[in-house]
């Protein structure tokens, strides 16, 4: 009899230890699920381009297009663009949204070039950059921000390259003063793929020569050191959009001595005196045969046939000492 009530007081203990097992395994059961399903199918992720190349002068579409962790976001948003580095790089343009509407509303863009193609609603904040220049080149970052109640915050971490193509223009070409009275020439280009930089000259027997410095960016630089001739010397820059060309001339002057070079320079300035004066000269001549008239007994000023008339400012005159009838003279 005892051992049956100690059966049944074992069954008892067992029944509600297993129900009580059993409610925490459905308790943790139902929690898991519910954070399976609560839980967002889609995370912070944003898509991009390595690489968008484009020619200087042409336009640029920079897509990106992300994803976030809410089904159903309709509260104010911010989109972002910035070059050089992500987080702290500087922005070229920005865009705000207010809660429920599909406008961003421009607020910065930088030159007036950057504008937004995408719609930051459907998860798209593609930029288009107008009228590339080689200083545009660089990489750029989107970034997206939620306000309102969420804040959260997203941004691409490797950037999208933007590479601008352009073919070689020479930006300076020039000579310049050297060590010892020498004197050496300059050429700097700018061009996407960097050109390659190369002097010629007849003083160089038609043989190119440079000495092609560090290059900045897309510009480079080739130096022509101890020009030792006079004459013209070509600048040359390529690469496989193209070339560009400039020239620029070495004149010296090859004095005996500074007391001839002064006595050459005065001797010009006297000549350009001379000739002036006798400019002057032949003006004044030109103007005293035009103030007479053709009187056979002499030259007679236009004062003297116009103050005996009162008329009016285009009436001829026939004055008495006019000998030839068909000639007319004006009154002004």
């Amino acid at each position: 009899m005892e051992a049956s009530i100690r059966l049944l007081a074992c069954l008892a203990c067992v029944i509600p230890m297993g129900s009580l097992v059993r409610t925490k395994r459905d308790t943790t059961g139902n929690v898991l699920n519910t954070e399976m399903h609560s839980a967002p199918a889609k995370r912070w992720s944003m898509q991009v381009p390595a690489e968008v190349s484009a020619a200087a002068g042409d336009a640029a579409v920079l897509s990106c297009t992300f994803t976030h962790p809410h089904r159903h976001y309709e509260g104010p948003l911010t989109a972002i663009w910035r070059v050089g580095e992500p987080y702290a790089g500087p922005q070229v343009f920005r865009c705000a949204a207010a809660r429920g509407s599909e406008l961003c509303q421009t607020a910065l863009s930088l030159h007036g070039r950057f504008r937004l193609l995408g719609n930051p609603r459907r998860n798209d904040l593609s930029l288009r950059v107008e009228r590339l220049t080689l200083a545009d080149a660089g990489r750029y970052f989107c970034r997206v921000e939620f306000a309102g109640d969420i804040h959260d915050r997203y941004e691409s971490r490797h950037g999208v390259r933007l590479r601008v193509t352009a073919a070689p223009r020479i930006v300076n070409i020039s000579v310049v003063p050297g060590p010892a009275h020498a004197f050496r020439a300059l050429c700097t280009a700018e061009g996407e793929p960097p050109p390659a930089l190369t002097w010629s000259s007849a003083a160089l027997g038609n043989i190119s020569a440079a000495l092609q410095g560090p290059g900045h960016g897309y510009q480079v630089t080739a130096e022509l050191p101890a020009l030792s001739r006079d004459g013209r010397y070509t600048c040359t820059a390529a690469n496989n959009l193209g070339r560009a060309e400039a020239s620029v001339y070495l004149f010296r002057f090859h004095g005996t001595s500074g007391a001839s070079a002064i006595a050459l320079l005065l001797g010009a300035l006297g000549l350009k005196a001379l000739l002036l004066l006798g400019a002057l000269a032949a003006g004044a001549a030109r103007r005293r045969l035009g103030g007479c008239t053709l009187d056979p007994h002499g030259c007679k000023g236009r004062a003297g046939l116009f103050s005996q008339s009162s008329r009016s400012p285009r009436t001829p005159i026939h004055g008495p000492m006019l000998r030839n009838p068909v000639m007319k003279i004006w009154a002004r």
